[in-house]
């Protein structure tokens, strides 16, 4: 299992209490594959953008006019966080359907 995240987002090491055996890849270091980014956005679509962040609020409108794969490439804290890949299924957040679905 592989949560995308931030190592320092708390709903993030929440997950990764939850999911000790899964492995953080953190999207500022290290991104997400685009095989990845493609299958979450065409399964979540703009549910993926997180539109309440800070790095949100400081894009202007041009900015936020952009499509939102390449927006969350330049900017990987625009995401969603997290996204959880397990046994080729996308999960996003940390809801308690997503826990529910995991088998916690």
């Amino acid at each position: 299992m592989i949560i995308y995240g931030l190592k320092n987002c708390d709903t993030c090491r929440k997950a990764m209490q939850e999911l000790p055996d899964a492995q953080l890849v953190d999207v500022r270091l290290e991104g997400v594959p685009d095989d990845v980014m493609q299958q979450a956005f065409a399964q979540f679509g703009a549910a993926l953008m997180n539109t309440r962040s800070t790095t949100w609020r400081g894009l202007d409108a041009e900015a936020r006019e952009q499509d939102p794969l390449s927006l969350i490439a330049q900017h990987p804290a625009l995401m969603k966080r997290p996204l959880i890949e397990k046994e080729g299924k996308l999960f996003l957040g940390w809801t308690k359907q997503v826990q529910d679905a995991l088998g916690l």
